[in-house]
């Protein structure tokens, strides 16, 4: 079953920082609370990201596209400990009108339709989180 899971913030932080910070690709353990480290092989397209998670599970993502002009951001996840075949997530900046960042992540998965609604509100709160986390990281630079 795919489904698509949007979460949408405004941050307090200038929108050009934020997309500074999103398109190098790591500090996802600064960030995201569940992320324990984080590290990152090359850059841009077809770079590698290495998490791990708090509870010892591992997180592989390859790095689809950097796209600066539209400043949007597309990794795949093919390795996941959550029940998910496929993960695709897609980080987009844009800039409100008084020069402020909003961060539009989106996550397409698809699971199993017993697995879909407890991954779809993991994924919510994970990423909410780590918006947050990284608001925080970007004031305090």
């Amino acid at each position: 079953m795919m489904t698509k899971q949007p979460i949408v913030k405004k941050l307090n932080v200038p929108a050009d920082l934020v997309w500074a910070a999103i398109r190098n690709i790591g500090r996802l353990d600064v960030w995201f609370p569940i992320i324990e480290s984080c590290r990152v092989e090359g850059e841009g397209a077809g770079a590698l990201r290495y998490m791990t998670i708090a509870d010892g599970g591992d997180i592989k993502d390859t790095i689809e596209e950097v796209d600066d002009f539209n400043k949007r951001l597309m990794y795949l996840r093919p390795i996941s400990p959550f029940p998910v075949t496929y993960y695709k997530g897609t980080v987009e900046v844009f800039k409100s009108y008084d020069g402020l960042a909003v961060v539009v992540w989106t996550i397409d998965f698809e699971s199993t339709p017993e697995n879909n609604s407890s991954v779809a509100e993991l994924v919510k709160g994970a990423i909410s989180d780590g918006i947050d986390g990284m608001e925080k990281d970007l004031q305090s630079a």
